[in-house]
């Protein structure tokens, strides 16, 4: 049982690789209905079993960093295998962990070709968002977050609409130039660390101790935003993302907008901010105003699109600038604000992607034109895609509202020009969102093929009821989940304010205090799981 304990992470992160191997093992291609089931129970099992995170989770405790497994991999080159959890990247593996058996239940009668390599891809891709979470080690990290594109690239260009094979590939290469930039600035500072200190190591909490020079450390800083900016994706990065999200089977759009996405804002606030808090406090200025464009002109953008998978995809541009200002702004409200609304996004977005998927598979077209009326033959559709609609503008008492406020907030704090800019990004949602949702549900039920639409049947229902549940959940008492990461939130603040001390030569890691008598509690020590 205590073998288990400490190998917790590693269970959750592999037990969807485990599945794959199953499937690929012992099934073959015409057990259409075997290869779902192991593939759905598979992700449930890690559903469930990874609430014990949440739940074994100390919130109290000033050790922030819980779960901790350090095996050495090359130790000799500084390479550990390192993974642990912290409050921030706790409610981002389990948004994963959520969302993943209910995007297979959702693609169950949508995927009919090539079944096996489609659930054996979704598998994998799980393995490799979870493992990106947690790591710990920037080598370990590195091959996550490169895992990650290739089942993605499949899903897109086998599984994806006609111009699938585009998106794919310019979703592959977008991403990999700003990774091969991510490798050269992690492989600088793991020489620099061996420099200062006279051992190999790519442990991040033994880089956070790294001594920068101004200009290497803003040359840095920009080589991992640039790389995290593109997977947000930040205006102006965000070209390949509405390709991606239109060409991409349903399942694909949801955990692209749900899970990869966050991958950006993620690297941002474990390794961008932290790593280089300098040269974060110098490029605020130019994040904040880059997020605040993004805000708005996806929101205009998602405002004249004719097809609703496409509104749904710049739409996300817009919500995740709202994410990328609350990072840039550097306090308390606006990180905390931050997580949530990656959370929040995962849901609401994806719900939507859903509820797209689901009248796609009816009707065979996206365009809003040739809706209309449709609450008359699907009440009950309707009622969903009302709850998430309001969602996604941010109606108090649903999950929107509350990330949008903490973002508002620290914003303020900072600049109230660019508060009220943000601000307006709120009312324009609510246009797009509002207007996109009267055209296609309310209205005369005047064309044919809408008249005999059949209404959610029973395993759609069980895809949305979790994310309502969810939705209502964090938007009436959302400190459920704010509170798990109230301490994790502090010590990355107080790296971002300390003044780094002199290198020290040592292999006593474990001793030498990050936060120095700024921080609340020891940052190296809790990175370290002691």
């Amino acid at each position: 049982m205590e073998m288990i304990e400490q190998h917790l992470i590693t269970i959750f992160v592999f037990l969807p690789l485990a599945g794959a191997l199953f499937v690929t093992v012992f099934l073959r291609d015409t057990q259409k209905e075997a290869i779902r089931w192991a593939t759905f129970l598979t992700m449930l099992a890690g559903f469930l079993l990874s609430l014990k995170l949440f739940f074994g989770y100390d919130a109290d405790s000033t050790q922030t960093m819980q779960f901790v497994q350090s095996t050495p991999w090359l130790p000799e080159y500084g390479i550990v295998y390192k993974v642990g959890i912290d409050g921030m990247s706790l409610l981002l593996f389990l948004m994963t962990t959520f969302l993943g058996p209910l995007v297979i239940l959702s693609s169950w009668r949508s995927i009919e070709d090539r079944v096996k390599g489609f659930h054996v891809s979704m598998l994998l891709l799980q393995t490799a968002m979870l493992g990106a979470f947690v790591s710990l080690n920037l080598f370990l990290f590195y091959i996550f977050w490169e895992a990650m594109l290739i089942p993605m690239y499949f899903i897109i260009g086998i599984w994806g609409g006609p111009r699938r094979i585009y998106a794919a590939v310019k979703f592959f290469l977008y991403t990999l130039f700003g990774s091969l930039l991510m490798l050269v600035a992690i492989l600088y500072l793991y020489f620099v660390h061996v420099k200062q200190f006279g051992f190999y190591s790519f442990d991040l909490f033994d880089l956070y101790r790294v001594h920068l020079a101004v200009g290497p450390e803003k040359i840095l800083f920009l080589a991992f935003a640039l790389s995290f900016a593109i997977k947000v994706p930040m205006f102006p990065f965000h070209t390949w993302l509405p390709d991606a999200h239109v060409e991409a089977p349903t399942a694909g759009s949801v955990i692209l907008a749900g899970v990869l996405l966050k991958m950006g804002t993620y690297g941002f606030l474990r390794f961008a901010i932290p790593l280089f808090p300098a040269a974060a406090a110098y490029f605020y200025p130019l994040i904040a105003v880059l997020a605040v464009i993004g805000i708005i002109y996806g929101a205009l953008v998602a405002m004249v699109q004719p097809d609703l998978k496409k509104l749904v995809a710049y739409s996300s541009v817009s919500h995740l600038g709202f994410v990328m200002l609350g990072l840039a702004v550097l306090n308390a409200q606006g990180v905390e604000g931050s997580v949530i609304q990656m959370v929040n996004h995962g849901l609401s977005t994806g719900a939507l992607f859903l509820i797209v998927g689901m009248i796609y598979d009816r009707r065979h077209t996206r365009l809003i034109s040739d809706f209309g009326g449709i609450a008359k033959a699907m009440p009950i559709f309707a009622t969903f895609f009302m709850i998430v609609t309001l969602s996604s503008i941010g109606l108090p008492g649903l999950n929107g509202f509350i990330g949008e406020f903490l973002i508002l907030i620290g914003t303020f704090k900072k600049s109230v020009v660019l508060a009220v800019l943000a601000a307006s990004g709120v009312i324009l949602a609510a246009v797009y969102m509002l207007w996109m949702f009267k055209r296609a549900v309310f209205g005369p039920l005047d064309k044919e093929e809408n008249k005999s639409l059949k209404d959610l049947n029973l395993r759609e229902i069980a895809v949305l009821v979790p994310i309502v549940v969810m939705i209502v959940w964090i938007g009436v008492y959302p400190q459920t989940f704010l509170r798990k990461m109230d301490r994790s939130v502090e010590g990355l603040l107080a790296r971002t304010e300390q003044v780094a001390a002199p290198p020290v030569q040592s292999r006593e890691r474990d001793s030498i205090s990050m936060m120095e008598s700024k921080s609340v509690y020891d940052f190296g020590r809790q990175g370290h799981g002691d």
